[in-house]
């Protein structure tokens, strides 16, 4: 996903990701919901550890404070009004 996208899922695949197979083998289970937030694809092929555990430039890092807020009101609708109507919430376009 481009940097900055967020989507909610009630379920699906590890995708391949370490720490998802690792949640989904403890819990034995894929059946949970999940915020994925987007990192973009800047990296060479094979680098993505690097560039996933690596710093983030200074336009992402202005950009963390919104993010972070839209996190916290999904996972407050998650709670208060359900799954559904938060995917609807957070699920939305970026606007460029």
């Amino acid at each position: 996903l481009p940097f900055g996208t967020l989507r909610m899922r009630k379920n699906g695949s590890s995708g391949g990701h370490n720490g998802l197979n690792n949640i989904n083998e403890l819990l034995g289970t894929q059946n949970y919901t999940r915020i994925r937030m987007g990192i973009g694809n800047g990296f060479a092929r094979g680098q993505q550890v690097d560039f996933v555990l690596g710093a983030l430039g200074d336009e992402e890092l202005g950009q963390m404070d919104e993010l972070s807020k839209r996190v916290i009101a999904a996972c407050r609708d998650f709670a208060f009004v359900g799954p559904d109507r938060a995917m609807n919430s957070l699920n939305i376009k970026k606007k460029e």
